[in-house]
Protein backbone atom coordinates (compact mmCIF):
# COMPACT_ATOMS: atom_id res chain seq x y z
CA UNK A 1 0.00 0.00 0.00
CA UNK A 2 1.28 3.39 -0.63
CA UNK A 3 2.49 5.58 2.17
CA UNK A 4 -0.01 7.97 1.38
CA UNK A 5 -3.39 6.09 1.52
CA UNK A 6 -2.05 4.94 5.19
CA UNK A 7 -1.16 8.60 5.89
CA UNK A 8 -5.02 9.30 5.56
CA UNK A 9 -5.98 7.15 7.04
CA UNK A 10 -4.23 8.15 10.45
CA UNK A 11 -5.18 11.57 11.94
CA UNK A 12 -8.15 13.80 12.82
CA UNK A 13 -8.90 16.10 15.28
CA UNK A 14 -9.19 15.78 19.23
CA UNK A 15 -12.48 16.57 21.11
CA UNK A 16 -12.92 19.93 22.56
CA UNK A 17 -14.80 22.14 25.25
CA UNK A 18 -15.93 24.36 22.21
CA UNK A 19 -17.23 21.05 20.34
CA UNK A 20 -19.05 20.05 23.01
CA UNK A 21 -21.11 23.32 23.72
CA UNK A 22 -21.31 23.12 19.73
CA UNK A 23 -23.15 19.88 20.36
CA UNK A 24 -25.24 21.51 23.08
CA UNK A 25 -26.41 24.08 20.58
CA UNK A 26 -26.87 21.42 17.72
CA UNK A 27 -29.09 19.67 19.58
CA UNK A 28 -31.73 22.45 19.84
CA UNK A 29 -31.22 24.69 16.68
CA UNK A 30 -32.10 24.14 13.06
CA UNK A 31 -29.68 24.46 10.71
CA UNK A 32 -30.32 24.48 7.01
CA UNK A 33 -29.10 20.97 5.71
CA UNK A 34 -27.92 20.37 2.21
CA UNK A 35 -27.07 16.95 1.67
CA UNK A 36 -24.96 16.19 -1.68
CA UNK A 37 -25.21 12.80 -2.62
CA UNK A 38 -22.95 12.13 -6.31
CA UNK A 39 -22.56 8.85 -8.00
CA UNK A 40 -20.18 6.55 -8.59
CA UNK A 41 -17.60 8.47 -6.84
CA UNK A 42 -14.93 6.23 -5.38
CA UNK A 43 -12.76 7.04 -2.13
CA UNK A 44 -10.01 8.04 -4.55
CA UNK A 45 -11.54 10.32 -6.70
CA UNK A 46 -11.21 13.88 -5.09
CA UNK A 47 -7.88 15.74 -4.90
CA UNK A 48 -8.80 16.00 -1.12
CA UNK A 49 -8.22 12.27 -0.74
CA UNK A 50 -5.26 12.15 -2.49
CA UNK A 51 -5.97 12.32 -6.40
CA UNK A 52 -3.57 13.87 -8.83
CA UNK A 53 -5.21 13.75 -12.20
CA UNK A 54 -8.55 15.57 -11.18
CA UNK A 55 -8.44 19.05 -9.96
CA UNK A 56 -11.85 19.26 -7.19
CA UNK A 57 -11.24 22.67 -5.77
CA UNK A 58 -14.42 23.26 -4.26
CA UNK A 59 -14.83 19.29 -2.52
CA UNK A 60 -11.42 20.47 -1.13
CA UNK A 61 -12.37 23.78 0.28
CA UNK A 62 -15.69 21.96 2.24
CA UNK A 63 -13.02 19.55 3.44
CA UNK A 64 -10.67 22.05 4.68
CA UNK A 65 -13.35 23.13 6.34
CA UNK A 66 -15.21 20.53 7.39
CA UNK A 67 -14.34 17.19 8.61
CA UNK A 68 -13.15 14.68 6.15
CA UNK A 69 -13.78 11.03 6.49
CA UNK A 70 -11.74 7.94 5.81
CA UNK A 71 -14.06 5.07 6.91
CA UNK A 72 -17.43 6.45 5.32
CA UNK A 73 -19.80 3.69 3.98
CA UNK A 74 -22.95 3.78 1.67
CA UNK A 75 -25.13 0.98 2.78
CA UNK A 76 -24.57 -0.46 -0.68
CA UNK A 77 -22.01 -0.57 -3.40
CA UNK A 78 -24.79 -0.23 -5.91
CA UNK A 79 -27.17 2.62 -6.36
CA UNK A 80 -30.92 2.21 -5.76
CA UNK A 81 -30.56 -0.04 -2.27
CA UNK A 82 -28.11 2.87 -1.11
CA UNK A 83 -31.02 5.48 -1.69
CA UNK A 84 -33.34 3.65 -0.11
CA UNK A 85 -31.52 2.95 3.14
CA UNK A 86 -29.97 6.63 3.18
CA UNK A 87 -33.91 8.01 3.15
CA UNK A 88 -35.63 5.49 5.37
CA UNK A 89 -32.94 4.27 7.63
CA UNK A 90 -33.42 0.71 6.77
CA UNK A 91 -31.03 -1.71 5.07
CA UNK A 92 -32.42 -2.43 1.39
CA UNK A 93 -31.46 -5.92 1.74
CA UNK A 94 -33.93 -5.91 4.30
CA UNK A 95 -36.72 -5.40 1.81
CA UNK A 96 -37.53 -7.53 -1.28
CA UNK A 97 -37.53 -5.31 -4.68
CA UNK A 98 -35.00 -2.88 -3.98
CA UNK A 99 -32.10 -4.05 -6.37
CA UNK A 100 -31.14 -1.59 -9.53
CA UNK A 101 -34.46 -0.48 -10.71
CA UNK A 102 -35.33 -0.41 -14.46
CA UNK A 103 -37.30 3.31 -15.02
CA UNK A 104 -40.98 1.90 -15.50
CA UNK A 105 -40.14 0.56 -11.85
CA UNK A 106 -42.98 1.36 -9.28
CA UNK A 107 -42.40 3.19 -6.06
CA UNK A 108 -40.29 1.22 -3.25
CA UNK A 109 -40.45 3.39 -0.68
CA UNK A 110 -44.20 3.52 1.46
CA UNK A 111 -46.31 6.86 1.27
CA UNK A 112 -46.24 7.29 4.68
CA UNK A 113 -43.47 5.81 6.62
CA UNK A 114 -40.94 7.56 8.16
CA UNK A 115 -38.21 9.47 5.52
CA UNK A 116 -35.71 11.67 5.82
CA UNK A 117 -37.47 14.54 4.64
CA UNK A 118 -40.76 13.55 6.16
CA UNK A 119 -38.46 13.59 9.47
CA UNK A 120 -37.36 17.30 8.60
CA UNK A 121 -40.39 17.94 7.40
CA UNK A 122 -42.57 17.40 10.93
CA UNK A 123 -39.08 19.55 12.71
CA UNK A 124 -40.58 22.65 10.29
CA UNK A 125 -38.05 22.34 6.88
CA UNK A 126 -39.06 23.48 3.51
CA UNK A 127 -37.85 19.77 1.80
CA UNK A 128 -36.35 19.48 -1.96
CA UNK A 129 -35.14 16.78 -3.65
CA UNK A 130 -33.16 18.24 -7.28
CA UNK A 131 -31.50 15.12 -9.36
CA UNK A 132 -31.44 11.32 -9.77
CA UNK A 133 -34.08 9.63 -7.59
CA UNK A 134 -34.07 6.17 -9.26
CA UNK A 135 -36.45 4.67 -6.20
CA UNK A 136 -39.70 4.12 -8.82
CA UNK A 137 -42.63 6.07 -9.32
CA UNK A 138 -46.02 5.50 -9.31
CA UNK A 139 -47.92 2.33 -8.23
CA UNK A 140 -46.62 -0.31 -11.78
CA UNK A 141 -48.97 1.39 -14.01
CA UNK A 142 -47.59 4.59 -14.71
CA UNK A 143 -48.71 7.10 -17.40
CA UNK A 144 -45.93 9.47 -17.97
CA UNK A 145 -48.23 11.66 -19.72
CA UNK A 146 -50.62 12.20 -16.96
CA UNK A 147 -49.97 13.11 -13.20
CA UNK A 148 -47.14 11.38 -11.86
CA UNK A 149 -47.86 10.04 -8.40
CA UNK A 150 -46.88 8.57 -5.75
CA UNK A 151 -43.21 10.10 -6.04
CA UNK A 152 -40.80 12.40 -3.55
CA UNK A 153 -44.22 14.38 -2.52
CA UNK A 154 -45.44 11.51 -1.53
CA UNK A 155 -42.45 10.53 0.85
CA UNK A 156 -41.74 13.67 2.44
CA UNK A 157 -40.48 16.45 0.07
CA UNK A 158 -42.29 19.51 -1.19
CA UNK A 159 -40.42 19.99 -3.96
CA UNK A 160 -38.90 17.70 -6.35
CA UNK A 161 -37.20 17.97 -10.18
CA UNK A 162 -35.86 14.98 -10.62
CA UNK A 163 -34.11 12.16 -13.17
CA UNK A 164 -36.91 9.44 -12.90
CA UNK A 165 -33.91 7.08 -12.95
CA UNK A 166 -30.50 6.84 -14.51
CA UNK A 167 -29.09 9.07 -17.60
CA UNK A 168 -28.53 5.52 -19.25
CA UNK A 169 -32.44 4.73 -19.00
CA UNK A 170 -35.39 5.12 -20.61
CA UNK A 171 -37.36 7.65 -19.93
CA UNK A 172 -34.93 10.20 -20.64
CA UNK A 173 -37.03 13.26 -19.37
CA UNK A 174 -37.19 15.64 -16.03
CA UNK A 175 -40.07 15.42 -13.79
CA UNK A 176 -41.08 18.12 -11.83
CA UNK A 177 -43.19 17.36 -8.84
CA UNK A 178 -45.88 15.61 -10.89
CA UNK A 179 -45.40 16.10 -14.16
CA UNK A 180 -43.03 15.97 -16.83
CA UNK A 181 -41.25 18.71 -17.85
CA UNK A 182 -41.80 20.11 -21.51
CA UNK A 183 -44.20 17.75 -22.62
CA UNK A 184 -46.27 17.79 -25.85
CA UNK A 185 -49.35 16.38 -25.18
CA UNK A 186 -50.02 15.33 -28.71
CA UNK A 187 -45.97 13.35 -28.73
CA UNK A 188 -47.25 11.20 -25.59
CA UNK A 189 -44.18 9.30 -24.07
CA UNK A 190 -44.69 5.06 -24.38
CA UNK A 191 -41.49 3.36 -22.57
CA UNK A 192 -41.39 -0.58 -22.67
CA UNK A 193 -38.78 -2.82 -20.60
CA UNK A 194 -39.77 -5.67 -22.56
CA UNK A 195 -40.25 -5.68 -26.16
CA UNK A 196 -39.64 -2.46 -28.63
CA UNK A 197 -42.53 -0.18 -29.18
CA UNK A 198 -42.53 2.70 -31.71
CA UNK A 199 -40.03 3.11 -34.61
CA UNK A 200 -37.51 4.77 -32.82
CA UNK A 201 -34.09 3.91 -33.95
CA UNK A 202 -31.84 1.23 -31.05
CA UNK A 203 -28.14 1.62 -31.11
CA UNK A 204 -27.97 -2.40 -32.04
CA UNK A 205 -29.75 -1.41 -35.30
CA UNK A 206 -28.20 1.59 -36.13
CA UNK A 207 -24.31 2.06 -34.53
CA UNK A 208 -24.14 4.73 -37.25
CA UNK A 209 -26.45 7.18 -35.10
CA UNK A 210 -24.52 6.96 -32.48
CA UNK A 211 -21.90 9.61 -30.75
CA UNK A 212 -21.49 7.60 -27.92
CA UNK A 213 -21.71 4.04 -28.15
CA UNK A 214 -21.63 1.24 -25.78
CA UNK A 215 -19.34 -1.34 -24.48
CA UNK A 216 -21.91 -3.56 -23.31
CA UNK A 217 -25.70 -3.31 -22.89
CA UNK A 218 -26.77 -0.16 -23.53
CA UNK A 219 -28.01 -0.44 -27.06
CA UNK A 220 -31.80 0.19 -27.18
CA UNK A 221 -33.54 3.31 -27.83
CA UNK A 222 -31.31 6.64 -28.82
CA UNK A 223 -31.94 9.73 -27.42
CA UNK A 224 -29.22 12.69 -28.02
CA UNK A 225 -26.73 10.21 -30.09
CA UNK A 226 -26.82 7.88 -26.87
CA UNK A 227 -28.50 4.13 -26.72
CA UNK A 228 -29.71 3.76 -23.57
CA UNK A 229 -31.41 0.50 -21.57
CA UNK A 230 -35.58 0.28 -22.65
CA UNK A 231 -37.36 1.80 -25.38
CA UNK A 232 -39.18 4.54 -25.10
CA UNK A 233 -41.00 6.71 -28.15
CA UNK A 234 -42.79 10.06 -28.19
CA UNK A 235 -41.59 13.26 -25.89
CA UNK A 236 -39.47 14.92 -28.18
CA UNK A 237 -40.07 18.20 -26.78
CA UNK A 238 -39.06 16.65 -23.15
CA UNK A 239 -36.45 14.78 -23.68
CA UNK A 240 -33.40 16.02 -22.30
CA UNK A 241 -29.63 17.00 -23.29
CA UNK A 242 -27.58 15.07 -21.83
CA UNK A 243 -24.22 17.61 -22.03
CA UNK A 244 -26.68 20.45 -20.33
CA UNK A 245 -27.93 18.02 -17.82
CA UNK A 246 -25.74 19.41 -14.81
CA UNK A 247 -26.70 22.94 -15.75
CA UNK A 248 -29.69 21.97 -15.31
CA UNK A 249 -30.47 20.32 -12.33
CA UNK A 250 -28.03 22.64 -10.26
CA UNK A 251 -30.21 25.82 -11.70
CA UNK A 252 -32.90 24.00 -9.75
CA UNK A 253 -31.42 23.42 -6.74
CA UNK A 254 -29.87 27.50 -6.84
CA UNK A 255 -33.63 28.38 -7.41
CA UNK A 256 -34.75 26.44 -4.25
CA UNK A 257 -32.60 27.71 -1.93
CA UNK A 258 -33.28 31.29 -2.88
CA UNK A 259 -36.59 30.23 -2.53
CA UNK A 260 -36.50 29.08 0.60
CA UNK A 261 -33.42 31.56 2.55
CA UNK A 262 -35.94 32.87 5.21
CA UNK A 263 -36.55 29.43 6.91
CA UNK A 264 -34.87 26.42 7.58
CA UNK A 265 -34.51 24.16 4.06
CA UNK A 266 -33.46 20.55 3.36
CA UNK A 267 -31.77 20.10 -0.32
CA UNK A 268 -31.03 16.64 -1.53
CA UNK A 269 -28.89 17.30 -4.49
CA UNK A 270 -28.45 14.17 -6.09
CA UNK A 271 -25.94 14.83 -9.16
CA UNK A 272 -26.05 13.07 -12.03
CA UNK A 273 -22.14 13.00 -12.52
CA UNK A 274 -20.16 10.53 -12.98
CA UNK A 275 -22.58 8.10 -13.99
CA UNK A 276 -22.70 6.95 -17.29
CA UNK A 277 -23.01 7.96 -19.91
CA UNK A 278 -20.53 10.20 -19.05
CA UNK A 279 -21.32 13.60 -21.43
CA UNK A 280 -19.97 16.76 -19.60
CA UNK A 281 -20.74 19.97 -20.82
CA UNK A 282 -17.88 21.15 -23.37
CA UNK A 283 -16.52 23.86 -21.12
CA UNK A 284 -15.52 20.66 -19.14
CA UNK A 285 -14.04 18.52 -21.58
CA UNK A 286 -10.43 18.06 -21.86
CA UNK A 287 -11.02 19.92 -18.24
CA UNK A 288 -8.62 16.71 -16.68
CA UNK A 289 -5.53 14.65 -17.14
CA UNK A 290 -7.57 11.44 -17.15
CA UNK A 291 -10.48 11.76 -19.57
CA UNK A 292 -14.41 11.84 -19.88
CA UNK A 293 -14.66 10.27 -16.39
CA UNK A 294 -12.66 12.50 -14.66
CA UNK A 295 -13.84 15.36 -16.81
CA UNK A 296 -17.06 14.81 -15.35
CA UNK A 297 -15.84 14.41 -12.07
CA UNK A 298 -14.48 18.30 -12.66
CA UNK A 299 -17.68 19.10 -13.13
CA UNK A 300 -19.41 17.58 -9.91
CA UNK A 301 -17.18 19.89 -8.49
CA UNK A 302 -18.27 22.82 -10.27
CA UNK A 303 -21.92 22.03 -9.22
CA UNK A 304 -21.00 21.77 -5.64
CA UNK A 305 -19.41 25.10 -6.29
CA UNK A 306 -22.21 26.68 -7.53
CA UNK A 307 -23.93 25.74 -4.06
CA UNK A 308 -21.02 26.75 -2.23
CA UNK A 309 -20.96 30.26 -3.83
CA UNK A 310 -24.88 30.68 -3.09
CA UNK A 311 -24.77 29.67 0.25
CA UNK A 312 -22.36 33.03 0.57
CA UNK A 313 -23.86 35.08 -1.67
CA UNK A 314 -26.91 34.50 0.97
CA UNK A 315 -25.36 34.69 3.92
CA UNK A 316 -26.53 31.52 5.04
CA UNK A 317 -22.96 29.44 5.47
CA UNK A 318 -22.52 29.92 8.99
CA UNK A 319 -26.38 27.98 9.55
CA UNK A 320 -25.85 25.53 7.34
CA UNK A 321 -24.75 22.02 7.61
CA UNK A 322 -23.08 20.61 4.35
CA UNK A 323 -22.67 16.93 3.66
CA UNK A 324 -21.03 15.37 1.09
CA UNK A 325 -20.96 11.71 -0.15
CA UNK A 326 -21.43 9.28 -2.87
CA UNK A 327 -23.84 6.42 -3.19
CA UNK A 328 -21.31 3.20 -3.69
CA UNK A 329 -17.87 3.12 -5.06
CA UNK A 330 -16.51 3.73 -8.41
CA UNK A 331 -16.40 2.01 -11.59
CA UNK A 332 -14.83 2.95 -14.95
CA UNK A 333 -16.38 1.21 -17.91
CA UNK A 334 -20.29 0.80 -16.93
CA UNK A 335 -21.32 0.32 -20.33
CA UNK A 336 -20.14 2.47 -22.68
CA UNK A 337 -17.00 3.24 -24.99
CA UNK A 338 -16.09 6.48 -23.51
CA UNK A 339 -12.35 5.71 -23.43
CA UNK A 340 -12.24 5.97 -19.61
CA UNK A 341 -10.38 3.11 -19.41
CA UNK A 342 -7.63 3.69 -21.69
CA UNK A 343 -7.05 7.60 -20.18
CA UNK A 344 -7.28 6.42 -16.61
CA UNK A 345 -3.51 6.30 -16.25
CA UNK A 346 -2.79 6.10 -12.94
CA UNK A 347 -5.78 7.66 -11.59
CA UNK A 348 -6.94 5.28 -8.83
CA UNK A 349 -10.45 5.83 -8.38
CA UNK A 350 -10.58 3.28 -5.33
CA UNK A 351 -7.35 4.12 -4.34
CA UNK A 352 -5.98 1.33 -2.18
CA UNK A 353 -9.29 -0.52 -1.90
CA UNK A 354 -9.69 -3.97 -3.82
CA UNK A 355 -13.51 -3.51 -5.93
CA UNK A 356 -15.37 -0.66 -6.55
CA UNK A 357 -19.36 -0.94 -7.42
CA UNK A 358 -21.03 -3.95 -7.43
CA UNK A 359 -18.09 -5.15 -4.94
CA UNK A 360 -17.72 -6.95 -1.18
CA UNK A 361 -14.83 -5.44 -1.10
CA UNK A 362 -14.31 -2.17 0.87
CA UNK A 363 -14.21 -0.28 -2.73
CA UNK A 364 -17.78 -1.04 -3.26
CA UNK A 365 -19.26 0.39 -0.60
CA UNK A 366 -16.01 2.98 1.71
CA UNK A 367 -16.69 6.16 -0.15
CA UNK A 368 -15.79 10.18 0.53
CA UNK A 369 -17.85 11.78 3.12
CA UNK A 370 -17.06 15.31 4.42
CA UNK A 371 -19.20 17.60 6.73
CA UNK A 372 -18.95 21.57 6.95
CA UNK A 373 -20.90 23.60 9.70
CA UNK A 374 -19.15 26.35 10.35
CA UNK A 375 -18.50 27.12 13.84
CA UNK A 376 -19.82 23.82 14.60
CA UNK A 377 -17.58 21.33 13.00
CA UNK A 378 -14.09 21.16 13.77
CA UNK A 379 -12.01 21.07 10.32
CA UNK A 380 -9.91 17.84 10.92
CA UNK A 381 -9.64 14.26 9.53
CA UNK A 382 -11.74 11.23 11.05
CA UNK A 383 -11.78 7.66 11.26
CA UNK A 384 -15.01 7.02 12.51
CA UNK A 385 -16.82 3.97 10.89
CA UNK A 386 -19.88 5.93 9.83
CA UNK A 387 -22.79 5.05 7.27
CA UNK A 388 -25.23 6.74 5.43
CA UNK A 389 -27.77 4.93 6.40
CA UNK A 390 -27.44 7.12 9.43
CA UNK A 391 -28.95 10.22 8.60
CA UNK A 392 -32.59 9.58 9.67
CA UNK A 393 -31.38 9.13 13.18
CA UNK A 394 -28.65 11.97 13.25
CA UNK A 395 -31.04 14.66 11.93
CA UNK A 396 -33.81 13.30 14.35
CA UNK A 397 -30.96 14.29 17.12
CA UNK A 398 -30.24 17.13 15.36
CA UNK A 399 -33.36 18.57 15.60
CA UNK A 400 -34.58 17.46 19.28
CA UNK A 401 -37.10 14.63 17.57
CA UNK A 402 -37.31 10.80 19.16
CA UNK A 403 -38.28 8.39 16.79
CA UNK A 404 -40.93 6.06 16.56
CA UNK A 405 -39.59 1.97 17.35
CA UNK A 406 -40.69 1.24 14.33
CA UNK A 407 -38.98 4.08 12.30
CA UNK A 408 -35.72 3.81 10.58
CA UNK A 409 -34.41 0.10 12.28
CA UNK A 410 -30.97 0.08 11.19
CA UNK A 411 -30.52 4.55 11.75
CA UNK A 412 -28.06 5.03 14.75
CA UNK A 413 -27.23 8.28 15.95
CA UNK A 414 -24.04 9.97 14.67
CA UNK A 415 -24.09 13.33 15.34
CA UNK A 416 -21.40 13.81 17.20
CA UNK A 417 -18.99 11.87 14.94
CA UNK A 418 -20.40 13.84 12.19
CA UNK A 419 -19.58 16.61 13.98
CA UNK A 420 -16.27 16.05 14.58
CA UNK A 421 -16.47 15.23 18.30
CA UNK A 422 -15.93 11.57 18.39
CA UNK A 423 -13.97 9.09 16.52
CA UNK A 424 -15.36 6.09 17.43
CA UNK A 425 -18.62 6.22 15.65
CA UNK A 426 -20.55 2.76 14.85
CA UNK A 427 -19.62 -0.31 16.70
CA UNK A 428 -20.54 -2.21 13.86
CA UNK A 429 -21.62 -2.38 9.95
CA UNK A 430 -23.34 -4.59 7.74
CA UNK A 431 -22.21 -3.83 4.34
CA UNK A 432 -24.28 -4.93 0.74
CA UNK A 433 -23.09 -6.24 -2.28
CA UNK A 434 -23.69 -9.65 -3.76
CA UNK A 435 -23.15 -10.96 -0.63
CA UNK A 436 -23.63 -9.41 3.21
CA UNK A 437 -20.46 -8.43 5.06
CA UNK A 438 -19.56 -7.74 8.82
CA UNK A 439 -17.45 -4.83 9.93
CA UNK A 440 -16.82 -5.07 13.46
CA UNK A 441 -14.23 -3.29 14.98
CA UNK A 442 -11.08 -3.92 13.02
CA UNK A 443 -12.79 -6.69 11.77
CA UNK A 444 -14.82 -8.01 8.34
CA UNK A 445 -16.17 -10.68 7.68
CA UNK A 446 -17.40 -11.41 4.32
CA UNK A 447 -19.95 -14.04 4.14
CA UNK A 448 -20.16 -17.16 1.42
CA UNK A 449 -21.17 -16.10 -1.78
CA UNK A 450 -21.48 -18.58 -5.01
CA UNK A 451 -21.11 -15.60 -7.30
CA UNK A 452 -18.90 -15.16 -10.48
CA UNK A 453 -15.21 -13.53 -8.67
CA UNK A 454 -15.07 -11.21 -11.63
CA UNK A 455 -18.02 -8.74 -13.37
CA UNK A 456 -16.74 -8.87 -16.36
CA UNK A 457 -18.59 -6.49 -17.94
CA UNK A 458 -17.61 -3.95 -15.66
CA UNK A 459 -14.14 -6.04 -15.04
CA UNK A 460 -14.65 -5.58 -10.85
CA UNK A 461 -12.95 -8.23 -8.81
CA UNK A 462 -16.74 -9.12 -6.56
CA UNK A 463 -15.09 -10.62 -3.61
CA UNK A 464 -17.54 -13.65 -4.05
CA UNK A 465 -16.49 -16.95 -2.04
CA UNK A 466 -18.18 -20.14 -1.17
CA UNK A 467 -15.86 -19.90 2.06
CA UNK A 468 -16.41 -17.13 4.79
CA UNK A 469 -13.52 -14.61 4.47
CA UNK A 470 -11.55 -12.49 7.20
CA UNK A 471 -9.90 -9.36 6.65
CA UNK A 472 -8.22 -7.03 9.36
CA UNK A 473 -9.66 -3.77 8.09
CA UNK A 474 -7.27 -1.77 10.38
CA UNK A 475 -3.78 -3.44 9.28
CA UNK A 476 -5.06 -4.60 6.06
CA UNK A 477 -7.32 -1.89 4.84
CA UNK A 478 -6.81 -3.47 1.18
CA UNK A 479 -7.97 -6.73 1.75
CA UNK A 480 -4.94 -8.78 1.23
CA UNK A 481 -5.08 -11.49 3.32
CA UNK A 482 -7.62 -13.96 4.53
CA UNK A 483 -7.37 -14.45 8.00
CA UNK A 484 -10.33 -16.88 8.09
CA UNK A 485 -8.79 -20.38 8.23
CA UNK A 486 -6.53 -19.67 11.06
CA UNK A 487 -9.57 -17.50 13.01
CA UNK A 488 -12.07 -19.66 12.67
CA UNK A 489 -13.52 -18.41 16.54
CA UNK A 490 -13.96 -15.38 15.02
CA UNK A 491 -15.52 -16.29 12.15
CA UNK A 492 -18.45 -18.15 14.38
CA UNK A 493 -18.85 -15.19 16.13
CA UNK A 494 -19.12 -12.61 13.32
CA UNK A 495 -21.49 -15.04 11.30
CA UNK A 496 -23.65 -15.54 14.47
CA UNK A 497 -23.91 -11.67 14.89
CA UNK A 498 -24.59 -11.35 11.18
CA UNK A 499 -27.17 -13.76 11.38
CA UNK A 500 -28.93 -12.44 14.68
CA UNK A 501 -28.67 -9.11 12.80
CA UNK A 502 -30.55 -10.70 9.77
CA UNK A 503 -33.02 -12.57 11.67
CA UNK A 504 -33.73 -9.53 13.86
CA UNK A 505 -35.27 -6.96 11.44
CA UNK A 506 -33.60 -4.25 13.02
CA UNK A 507 -30.70 -3.54 13.91
CA UNK A 508 -31.15 0.01 16.26
CA UNK A 509 -32.75 -1.36 19.78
Amino acid sequence: MQRRFFFRLAGGACASAALSRALVWARTAQPNIILILTDDVGWGDLSCYGATRVRTPNLDRLAAQGVRFTDAHSPSATCTPTRYALLTGEYAWRREGTGILPGDARLIIEPGRMTVPALLKQAGYTTGCVGKWHLGLGRGDLDWNKEIKPGPLEVGFDYSFIIPATGDRVPCVYVENHFVVGLDPKDPIRVSYGKPIGDEPTGRDRPDLLKVRPSHGHDQTIVNGISRIGYMSGGQAARWVDEDMADVITRKALAFLEANKAKPFFLYFASHDIHVPRVPHPRFRGASRCGLRCDAMEQLDWCAGELLKALDRLRLADNTLVIFSSDNGPVVDDGYADGAVETLGDHRPADGFRGGKYSNFEGGTRVPLITRWPGHVKPGVSDALVSQVDLLATFAALTGQKLDHAAGPDSFDALRALLGQSKTGRDHLVEHAPALSLRQGPWKLISPNNGPKVNKNTNTELGNDPQPQLYDAARDPGETTNLAPQNSDKVRELTARLEKLRAAGRSRP
